[in-house]
């Protein structure tokens, strides 16, 4: 197992990625601040702004012929394909572009539910109410029977066997996402995957990676998946656009789409060109880690680089988030915290941790932590976005606490303090 502990940045190069993004110390406004929350939307990378707002101040048509227009629709292009091959690891497919993630999700489960024959479809019970209420709407509309895979409440996970009793030759749709959002949990999709298409080779999967894919590459293609999404704005870059990936089997499918344009064309009306620079420069972030450690290579191999040595920095800062340091007492080992569906092998983990803290109400602790300049967020059982998720782990609750790769060893020290401080103040 490869660093089964994690494997830190160094403490330089630590600092020199924490200084390309905005306000990582500290709101303009409201003061210094450890921004753990970046499940609910990241940091931003400085590039990624500034290449959104150089780009928007022109006001060409990507359409036309002259000079500016022919540059922006280079850059759509060319944009087009790095998401697909470098970000996504496809070779083949393409892309959807929607006003955000949900959206795009949304249109995928419905090219499916409505086109392909079946009496009903598999979906997990930790979803994104994206995901989730997609499968439940088309379910409805299509009259096909929706059926749930309940979640391992020890993993905090989805496991393949439990998807394999509800999957039968009638099931024409399977969406499990591929990490939870709560737990931070990654799931196997490759064996569940495998696992589906045992029981019906033609089944079509998709998976959601808003939560998962700031933390690892991915590789759609290996996995055999035919659909798959991620959020900017979760990904270190902007708001204002969700992107996803389809399978060339999925292309084929009746869609939205302009007559004249080719099934694999999924974009209605002009593109924003400022959406996809800034995407660009997500690729060129995680490439630039990965050519800190390689050196020179194809932009894939940098960019899968990039996100394993982010994803060995994120296992480091959860285990010392989980177990401390000599001086600090983690999570684990402070009196009056739980640490919610916790698993010791870190490894089939992102950097999201689920805590509660004795005598404290959530959401008066989440304004606690805002007091003494902490952001988290609690996903509770009366939020209509996390009530099934946080039931189906068996919980009425959690503070969801999710530093960045490019937070350090003295930021979760920091946290450590603070939580130790709120949860003795209970006591």
């Amino acid at each position: 197992m490869e660093y089964p502990q994690g494997l830190l940045f160094e403490d330089a190069f630590q600092q020199e990625l924490k200084e390309k993004f905005y306000y990582a110390d500290s709101d303009p406004v409201y003061g210094e601040r450890l921004f753990f929350d970046n499940s609910g939307g990241s940091l931003r990378l400085k590039r990624c702004v500034e290449a959104k707002m150089a780009w928007e101040m022109f006001p060409d048509c990507p359409e036309r012929i002259h000079a500016r227009s022919v540059e922006l629709k280079s850059l759509v292009e060319q944009g087009t394909k790095d998401l697909l091959e470098i970000v996504f690891g496809a070779k083949s497919g393409a892309l959807i572009t929607e006003l955000t993630a949900s959206q795009a999700m949304f249109h995928m489960v419905g090219m499916v539910m409505e086109n392909v024959p079946g009496t009903n479809a598999v979906v997990s019970a930790l979803e994104h109410p994206s995901a989730y209420d997609a499968v439940a709407f088309y379910c409805q509309k299509t009259g096909k029977e929706l059926r749930v895979v309940p979640a391992n409440k020890q993993t905090g996970g989805i496991e393949p066997e439990d998807v394999a009793r509800l999957v039968d030759e009638n099931t024409c749709l399977l969406s499990v996402m591929s990490a939870s959002n709560i737990s931070g949990n990654i799931m196997d999709m490759d064996a569940i995957v495998k696992t589906a298409r045992a029981i019906k080779p033609d089944l079509y999967i998709l998976s959601d990676a808003v939560q998962h894919a700031p933390h690892c590459a991915m590789d759609v293609e290996k996995l055999g998946l035919d659909g798959v999404n991620f959020a900017p704005y979760k990904f270190f870059g902007v708001r204002g656009c969700g992107f996803a990936y389809v399978s060339d089997r999925m292309t084929k499918l009746p869609h939205h789409k302009l007559i004249a344009k080719e099934d694999a064309v999924f974009e209605l009306g002009t593109s924003a060109p400022g959406n996809f620079a800034a995407a660009m420069e997500i690729i060129r972030y995680v490439c630039d880690i990965g050519r800190h450690y390689l050196g020179e290579a194809d932009r894939r191999t940098l960019y899968a680089e990039g996100m394993r040595r982010i994803h060995l920095q994120e296992r480091a800062l959860l285990h010392r988030m989980l177990e401390g340091s000599e001086e600090t007492a983690g999570l684990r080992h402070i009196p009056g915290v739980t640490v919610c569906v916790d698993t010791e092998d870190l490894t089939k983990r992102d950097l999201i941790a689920a805590i509660a803290l004795d005598g404290w109400d959530m959401t008066a602790c989440v304004a606690e932590y805002q007091r003494r300049g902490v952001t988290v967020y609690e996903r509770v059982n009366t939020s209509i976005y996390s009530k099934r998720i946080v039931e189906a782990l068996g919980l009425t609750g959690a503070i969801r606490v999710s530093p960045l790769h490019c937070h350090g060893t003295a930021d979760i020290d920091r946290f450590l303090r603070i939580t130790a401080e709120i949860a003795k103040s209970a006591r």
